[in-house]
């Protein structure tokens, strides 16, 4: 299982694909205590800001298209070639640096047994897709011009 948490980290979503916006706030430093002593100083503890309200899944697919798409992706990936006319440039030169890491990932899943639509969020359709040997979950996205241009695969949960 250790080889699929990776691969859900190799298949990178583009930063122009649409994402839900994630703040990263720290709430204080820690001081290199290896270098030198601590010093103790009084900071404020910036406020918290308030979760953005969960947006909720669509029951049918933002594009009509990404299940067939979808398959056409896996089922190349098995075989041993990635259909990179189906992607923007930008997510396939991202999965091309993967590929190496990727393609025996998907090789080892064995063949599909189901491919169910869960749901679709800000244009990014959810499936999940159980394997011979792994159940995973595969998000897609679609550019105005219809190439791919967000795919992940992890674990299913």
């Amino acid at each position: 299982m250790k080889p699929l948490l990776i691969a859900a980290a190799l298949l990178l979503v583009p930063a122009a694909a649409p994402t839900v916006a994630m703040a990263q706030v720290a709430a204080a430093t820690v001081p290199n205590s290896f270098d030198r002593p601590a010093v103790r100083t009084q900071q404020p503890v910036p406020a918290i800001p308030a979760a953005a309200p969960a947006v909720a899944m669509s029951t049918t697919p933002a594009n009509p298209k990404s299940e067939e798409v979808l398959r056409e992706i896996i089922a190349g990936g098995q075989a041993g070639t990635l259909p990179y006319a189906l992607m923007t440039d930008d997510l396939a030169s991202k999965v091309r640096e993967q590929e190496a890491s990727v393609m025996p990932l998907l090789k080892g899943f064995g063949a599909i047994q189901a491919l169910d639509f869960v749901g679709s969020q800000e244009g990014a359709d959810l499936y999940a897709v159980t394997f011979a040997t792994a159940a995973t979950q595969w998000i897609i996205g679609f550019n105005d011009a219809g190439k791919v241009d967000a795919l992940l695969f992890r674990p299913a949960e």
